[in-house]
């Protein structure tokens, strides 16, 4: 007998960490250890923008909103994956469903617009770097930041809308740790092609204008720096667009990877682990790249933590 129509579904199943007892514990301390270094590592950021005044410009501007955006998405999918491991219950309601599926293409689709305005923010600094701050001032800033979140609303309520309308049948185990519309969409009974479609067509808009963004705007920054005489010239430009092209690489990278291995490898635990490290990695790797490379930013971390009281340093021995 096949699977019928169920119209009041109260919950879905997602897919278990590991079936493994054994290794269970070692997956939640794992989880665990890296949503406390992304929340962390990603705080440090807000925190350093906010505090030092040297790095109240655009770049660093949208910097501080590109950690929020990563503490943010981490939030919507790690928490629920740690309950689940600790509980051993992979259920999660509709309601929750439908809330981390909007709240995960909310941040996916903001992050995705953001690497595309801090490129953007690169090649007016480097192209044109004396009408540099008269083109990205903070209204402008402002309104690129509140236009890219309310864009991406749109696009998740729309999506959750869509959801709502279908049906969905007795088979209800979602193939990933957390709910992802693609794959909600595939449990249902009724017809999904205006789904399917608005799915394309989004992916077109948010993957796609951003990249052909980030590529203009990185080709005519190689044309201008190549047209500098001095080396040391070159060598600035490029390296103040280092961080920014690895944070780029490794969210379009690992994004890349999941449509790869979702279409060319049949396992649903690999395409599974795939979307974690899509919607994980890049997001615990930014503030290391960004800290790392960055000497404002790595003095501006050193000047936080020296204020933060240590607990032991106002006892007498």
């Amino acid at each position: 007998m096949g699977p019928r129509n169920k119209t009041g579904v109260s919950e879905f199943l997602l897919m278990e960490v590991t079936k493994d007892l054994e290794l269970q514990p070692l997956h939640f301390i794992l989880f665990l250890s890296i949503y406390l270094v992304t929340t962390l590592g990603n705080l440090l950021i807000v925190m350093a923008v906010t505090s030092d005044s040297h790095l109240h410009t655009p770049m660093y501007f949208f910097l501080y909103n590109l950690s929020f955006t990563d503490i943010c998405l981490s939030t919507t999918t790690i928490p629920k994956m740690l309950v689940n491991i600790q509980t051993q219950n992979q259920s999660i309601t509709y309601t929750g469903c439908l809330t981390q599926l909007c709240s995960v293409l909310v941040f996916a689709s903001l992050e995705s617009f953001l690497l595309a305005i801090m490129a953007y923010d690169r090649y007016v600094a480097i192209c044109h770097p004396l009408r540099y701050m008269a083109i990205m001032n903070f209204r402008f800033c402002g309104r690129l930041i509140l236009s890219s979140l309310f864009i991406s609303i749109v696009d998740a309520l729309l999506h959750s809308l869509m959801v709502l309308q279908l049906t969905f049948c007795t088979d209800l185990e979602i193939p990933l740790f957390f709910c992802e519309v693609v794959q909600v969409i595939k449990l249902a009974c009724s017809d999904t092609l205006i789904n399917n479609i608005l799915i394309y067509l989004a992916t077109s808009i948010f993957g796609g204008v951003p990249v052909c963004g980030i590529i203009f705007s990185y080709t005519q920054i190689v044309s201008s720096v190549l047209r500098m005489p001095s080396a040391g010239g070159k060598y600035k430009a490029f390296s103040t667009c280092g961080s920014h092209l690895s944070v780029v690489s490794l969210f379009y990278g690992t994004g890349l990877g999941v449509y790869i291995s979702s279409a060319l490898i049949n396992s649903s635990r690999q395409t599974a682990v795939a979307s974690v490290i899509y919607t994980v990695v890049p997001q615990m790797m930014n503030p290391f790249i960004y800290s790392l490379r960055n000497r404002d930013m790595k003095e501006a971390l050193r000047k936080l933590i020296s204020k933060i009281p240590l607990p032991f340093e106002d006892c007498v021995i």
